[in-house]
């Protein structure tokens, strides 16, 4: 089939009467999918379950520190845990990692907050600062930006290229602007692109000459080994880069495995430099007596080490690879061609990207909650919300079957014909 912007109104119109009968039949299917968000599906939460019989009642529930795990101790987590998730992050020491309960995210809003009210190191609250501004590589992370956005700081929108932010634009607000304290990272299969950022983009963010003293990159490691592929991609260790361009201090970095064994019973981990860990540790001595060590213990013995791990999420890609395959073999097939979208082809993570016409994606994502599909909201990638062009849909494949998904992706690509012809109509 032709592009649609070659078609004239005469073919548009014939067009949109085929596709609003298709759109009506599929409404009359009665559909209730939901690809809102990046979840793991039942296949992948099953294969996990074994993991409850690693800790029997006959089990000895002490760590190797001698300490038993269903008691008070070890506030910042057991040693096996923290060499675990140090080798997972790329071989941080393990005395610069903390391991926390189940979300990275709680981690990262309780990192921001601790910064708005006391400051980092000794360096005044941002609270009582006039302003304070955060760089916002997008399309992003939502929750990212709702953490920012709850604190009141101001949001800056850096776009994204194919080897990360856009590093001439964060060197120079970082370099230039004082106000600026942080920038949110997701270095490896970005959400929602799925880029990973080249070696040399690592390295321009571990050099960076801040106004701000207080300035920290916000590296959120969330999937990094979340390879859907075996010819995986790396990146360097940001922590050891920031050492040697001498800014030891100007990253903090999480990661969990709450998409490896389950989400609500995975366990998260923070790293930083000495000083970092041990200022967060501070103020963890007021929070909290510690984290669930017993669930620690329980990852620790059912994967042994960093390989079990991998080996574990090979068989993840095994299940998630053909979701992803089928829902881009469908914009292929059903897309192709027409001059009316563009999609990523993520080597990992959770998600793909799909560039709609501009002032197109909330009329998109609409069509499809009509007919009994939830998208994640239109603009949600942006700070604030907003998109400048009304372009930007995140897709997430992985958690409905493969019946289910067929049936969401052809629902998605008609949604995308039929509103991309309305508004060549409307421009004619």
């Amino acid at each position: 089939m032709k592009a649609y912007r070659e078609m004239s109104r005469e073919e548009l119109l014939s067009r949109k009467d085929e596709l609003e009968k298709q759109f009506e039949d599929a409404k009359g299917k009665g559909l209730k999918l939901d690809m809102s968000r990046g979840k793991p599906g039942l296949e992948q939460l099953d294969m996990t379950m074994d993991i409850m019989d690693v800790l029997d009642s006959k089990a000895d529930m002490r760590c190797e520190e001698g300490v038993d795990t269903r008691n008070y101790g070890l506030m910042d987590g057991i040693s096996e845990a923290k060499h675990l998730m140090s080798d997972m992050m790329g071989g941080i020491p393990a005395e610069n990692v903390i391991v926390y309960g189940n979300s990275s995210l709680s981690i990262m809003y309780d990192t921001v907050s601790r910064c708005v009210t006391h400051g980092v190191l000794g360096s005044t609250p941002w609270c009582k600062l006039d302003k304070v501004k955060f760089l916002c590589p997008a399309p992003g992370y939502d929750r990212h930006f709702s953490i920012t956005e709850l604190f009141g700081i101001e949001m800056i929108t850096i776009p994204m290229t194919p080897e990360g932010p856009d590093m001439d634009l964060v060197e120079k607000y970082v370099s230039e602007d004082p106000a600026v304290k942080g920038i949110w990272c997701v270095p490896k299969y970005s959400n929602p692109q799925g880029i990973t950022y080249s070696d040399e983009t690592v390295r321009r963010f571990a050099a960076l000459k801040p106004a701000a003293e207080d300035f920290r990159i916000f590296w959120d490691n969330a999937y990094s080994i979340h390879d859907l592929y075996e010819e995986q991609e790396d990146i360097p260790e940001i922590l050891s880069e920031c050492e040697k361009a001498g800014n030891p201090d100007m990253v903090y970095e999480f990661s969990s495995l709450s998409k490896v064994t389950f989400s609500g019973a995975g366990i998260a981990a923070f790293a930083a430099s000495r000083k970092n860990v041990e200022e967060t540790k501070k103020f963890m001595a007021v929070m909290t007596i510690g984290y669930d060590k017993i669930n620690q213990l329980r990852h620790v013995r059912y994967f042994k080490n960093v390989e079990g791990l991998k080996a574990h999420m090979r068989k993840h890609a095994a299940i998630l690879r053909p979701k992803f395959e089928a829902v881009l073999g469908v914009l292929d097939k059903e897309l192709g061609g027409l001059g009316i979208g563009e999609w990523t082809r993520p080597r990992g993570g959770y998600f793909i990207s799909f560039e709609a016409m501009e002032g197109c994606a909330k009329a998109i994502v609409a069509k499809c909650k009509e007919a009994g599909v939830v998208m994640t909201g239109a603009g949600a990638t942006f700070p604030y919300g907003k998109d400048p062009k009304d372009s930007n849909i995140r897709i997430a494949p992985t958690f409905p079957n493969s019946e289910e998904l067929a049936a969401a992706a052809d629902l998605f690509v008609l949604c995308v014909k039929l509103v991309s012809v309305e508004k060549l109509l409307a421009e004619c």
